[in-house]
């Protein structure tokens, strides 16, 4: 068998644009309009609170991959500060989720392509779009790193160029016949329309679109000075986001009513059209096409890592621990892209009422692993400390991370009060308990196994 070790290569650009493409996809370029309609302008103070929330556990992160660089990042984490179990539930959870993303997002693009290609079968751009992505992925951790990094750009180019278009229409260098600015954003009801209500509820619609920042510590094990290259990159990834977020949202509700039906159905589009910006609709059916792209590249890469993490662990079959000449865990790489044809075909074929139950175990996974992260933190602060360690530090420790912990708790309150939310809670449960369930099983046979050896 190769040998079970991943070479280094990624530089600080590179790790920054990977987080970008995963954490930037459709929740920013289609996402945003629900968000907006259900707590009207008051949406960015549901931002603030969601990226606040994020600023500090990727601080945690970042604090334990500069001190332990693994590319089971959290899962590693978790394992040595809660226990072996921890571990492995976080691992295959992880996994699980990404690999269910896979399939959404190549659903997705391969539907715009099919729509401006209608004698092409959808399957067929999805066959080709997921060979494509498995050669990048196969190419070695370096190549893999600058195609991410200009496909990735792409998207930041395209958020910058809209900001751009913004601030002309808000200056009124761009005249559109109407009025736009603070004025008319508050006529409609205020600030709040919907109160208080309208912000948490708002929270539980943007709080999951900041989730795939965390592939910048999974990629800290093939990092070119991994201690230096995480602090840096992570530190910058989160405040572009917040501002990518933030300003893109802002241009939203101050140029057209909160309540305008064109933002529920693709803000960014409406922003253009305002403008009088010709074919925004076509611009825009790109620019996802290629967040969904970049989105599903990344999230190969994170969930091959992510096995081959957990086989290095015993908790994975060996076989994925093959590593190719040119270091890249090629098993891994398989079986990640496997399965996510597998969920292309879930998409395609499954009863809405199986797939419903399958996505939406999904949903909330992303709070069940931020818990975890904190937990880990908490527990693992100490003992850096004792090893010195340490390179980057969580601000305030412990109280931080408590509050943190409180946060996501109410997070977990205001989704028991709604019903969709809630039912994505009751299918995340329900998955927790089966991998862990899962982790006792194999534990039992492998114990019997060795018992009889």
């Amino acid at each position: 068998m190769e040998p079970e070790r991943l070479t280094g290569g990624l530089k600080v650009r590179h790790l920054t644009m990977m987080g970008l493409g995963s954490a930037i996809g459709a929740g920013l370029f289609l996402g945003t309009g629900q968000g907006i309609n259900t707590a009207g302008p008051a949406v960015l103070v549901s931002y603030l609170i969601a990226g606040l929330l994020v600023v500090l556990l990727m601080r945690m992160l970042a604090e334990m991959a500069a001190a332990v660089p693994s590319s089971g990042s959290f899962s590693v984490y978790a394992e040595v500060a809660i226990g072996r179990w921890a571990g492995f539930t976080m691992g295959w959870l992880y996994w699980f989720m990404l690999i269910m993303v896979l399939g959404v997002e190549i659903t997705g693009a391969s539907q715009i392509v099919h729509g401006w290609l209608p004698a092409v079968p959808q399957w067929l751009v999805a066959l080709v779009f997921v060979v494509a992505f498995a050669a990048v992925n196969l190419s070695g951790v370096r190549s893999f790193g600058e195609f991410e990094f200009w496909f990735a750009a792409l998207k930041v180019a395209a958020i910058l160029a809209f900001l751009v278009v913004g601030a002309l229409l808000l200056t009124g260098v761009v005249g559109v016949g109407s009025p736009v600015g603070i004025g008319p954003m508050l006529d409609d009801g205020g600030f709040a329309p919907n109160g208080l209500s309208g912000i948490a509820a708002g929270l539980l619609v943007v709080v999951f679109a900041f989730g795939g920042i965390e592939i910048v510590t999974i990629a800290a094990a093939e990092a070119e000075d991994p201690q230096r290259s995480i602090s840096r990159a992570a530190a910058s990834i989160v405040w572009r986001i917040l501002f990518f977020y933030i300003g893109s949202v802002t241009v939203m509700v101050l140029v057209l009513p909160w309540s305008s039906p064109a933002l529920l159905q693709g803000p960014f589009v409406a922003v253009l059209e305002v403008a009088g910006l010709p074919g925004a609709a076509t611009v825009m059916e790109l620019v996802v096409v290629i967040a969904l792209l970049s989105a599903f590249n990344a999230n190969v890469y994170a969930t091959s890592r992510m096995v081959f993490s957990l086989s290095q662990r015993g908790d994975g079959s060996r076989a994925f621990l093959r590593v190719s000449r040119t270091g890249v865990p090629y098993v891994a790489v398989w079986i990640s892209v496997f399965f996510g044809v597998v969920s292309v075909g879930l998409n395609a074929w499954l009863p809405q009422q199986i797939l419903g139950i399958l996505l939406n175990a999904v949903g909330s996974t992303l709070i069940v692993l931020w818990v975890f992260i904190a937990v880990s933190q908490l527990r693992l602060r100490p003992r850096l400390e004792a090893e010195g360690t340490l390179t980057v530090r969580t601000w305030a420790y412990p109280y931080l991370t408590w509050a943190t912990l409180a946060a996501l708790g109410g997070i977990v309150v205001l989704m028991l009060l709604d019903g969709t939310a809630r039912t994505q809670l009751a299918s995340t449960a329900v998955l927790v308990l089966v991998v862990v369930a899962c982790y006792h099983l194999r534990r039992v046979v492998v114990t019997r196994r060795e018992a009889h050896v």
